[in-house]
């Protein structure tokens, strides 16, 4: 195991992690919702500079060997059961390159973007290659397909997504004719009157995947008109449904959400990175104020309006996924209070946030994105100790854990958001943590 120092915030404690604590926090029995929290006790003692842990100062071969700064070994990203190798095989090649799930969640859409990832670390054009080629099997079967979002879930395909990591993957392979397809068959989703709101399934998803295209391509590849009519549909009905003092509500399956999946955090974030007018603008402030000022005492977030049961500590509903949503807020607005918020919605992931899961969705990978989204925020290098010691944890242990059923690989193991791929999407995105960006989440 890796020893390293992680130096406590001004005001907070140093938590450290033991083996007695490991085995009561994450042992058999524990629910999804129960946060295995990190054991109480003295800090580790041993201090590494830039060689804070095992993930720090790394580097790779595409698809190969991992570096630290004093040897070579195989590492979990090659051909060990956590690794890039296994989640392409698990995910693509196992199955004769026919795959029922091309959702970028759970399936095969979601292997595409972890390879466009290590290219994008790596450079090594293979890895380009077979991302190109998963997404045109994800485009051949997708086309009739009623999923108009990015990320979309569970066994529906984003429509919206392939068209859109399609499109910027053949922009880095320099196929303008693949280019040119994907956008037009992205100009060609239509929304259907019923969608819902949400990131995950609704407006707010099609409208990121615009967002991802514009970045990736062009600031004008999808019009501003365009844009601005999902907008005005999503500003509307937030306002129509909204009680009391929050200025925006949404509802989803009878639910007004809170999180990053299915809320407002992740519904406010999407609208951050489009153009408001300035009412618009107070709205999404408002909205993001209320919640605020509503959270626990314990500092964590309800999963939905009303909501009284403090257990989620996920990406997907609680603090994670809402610090980002107020990280965001506090880079944009350049509100203080909005910078507050987002660290003490940390401190609840620090406290909390080493789940006994390893996804992005709701695990311990996605929660280490906190961590480096504050660093990069902020710049203040605890941030970085504290994502790095979250990434050390999943590193030295999860791969045992997960033999030993204390720990879930998720309930599909090696997907994007519920398992290993997210992990390794995690590890790929910690080797340069001042560029890291939650999946499909942050731009």
């Amino acid at each position: 195991m890796h020893n390293f120092e992680i130096r406590p915030l001004p005001g907070r404690p140093t938590r450290g992690w033991n083996r007695a604590g490991l085995k009561k926090k994450i042992g058999k029995g524990k629910t999804q919702c129960d946060p295995a929290e990190p054991a109480g006790g003295g800090p580790v003692v041993k201090t590494w500079d830039q060689e804070v842990c095992s993930l720090c100062g790394l580097r790779f071969e595409p698809c190969g060997y991992l570096y630290d700064g004093h040897w070579r070994l195989t590492w979990s990203l090659t051909s060990g059961p956590m690794g890039l190798v296994e989640v392409v095989r698990e995910t693509w090649g196992m199955s004769g390159k026919r795959v029922k799930d091309y959702s970028l969640y759970t399936g095969a859409l979601g292997t595409a973007y972890l390879l466009f990832k290590a290219y994008q670390v790596t450079k090594n054009q293979n890895d380009l290659n077979l991302c190109s080629d998963i997404i045109k099997a994800c485009d051949s079967v997708s086309r009739d397909s009623g999923r108009v979002t990015f990320i979309c879930g569970l066994t529906g395909c984003g429509r919206a997504g392939v068209c859109a990591l399609g499109a910027v993957a053949a922009k880095h392979a320099g196929d303008g004719r693949l280019l040119d397809h994907y956008l037009a068959q992205f100009k060609e989703i239509k929304l259907p009157s019923d969608l819902p709101y949400e990131l995950l399934y609704g407006r707010a998803g099609f409208l990121w995947a615009c967002s991802f295209l514009n970045k990736h391509i062009g600031k004008e590849t999808i019009s501003t008109s365009r844009k601005r009519a999902v907008v005005d549909e999503i500003i509307k009905a937030g306002r129509l449904a909204r009680k009391g003092k929050c200025p925006l509500l949404y509802e989803w399956h009878g639910k007004r959400y809170w999180g990053a999946a299915h809320g407002l955090a992740g519904i406010m974030l999407v609208l951050m990175d489009l153009e408001l007018t300035p009412d618009e603008v107070e709205d999404v402030k408002g909205t993001l104020h209320y919640m605020i000022k509503n959270h626990f005492p314990s500092g964590n977030y309800p999963s939905s309006e009303g909501n009284k049961s403090d257990c989620l500590v996920h990406w997907c509903h609680g603090a994670p996924g809402i610090a980002l949503t107020l990280a965001k807020a506090a880079e944009v607005f350049g509100d203080k209070e909005f910078l507050q918020a987002a660290m003490e919605a940390g401190e609840v992931v620090w406290n909390r946030g080493l789940l006994k899961r390893v996804g992005i969705c709701h695990g311990i990978s996605g929660n280490t994105y906190v961590f480096l989204s504050l660093y990069r925020l902020t710049g203040n290098v605890e941030y970085l100790y504290r994502a790095k010691a979250f990434a050390c944890f999943l590193h030295d242990r999860a791969q045992k854990l997960v033999s030993e059923g204390k720990m879930h690989g998720g309930d599909r193991p090696y997907s994007l958001f519920e398992g290993f791929g997210g992990m390794a999407y995690l590890f790929l995105d910690i080797l340069e943590p001042s560029e890291a960006r939650f999946p499909a989440y942050e731009l």
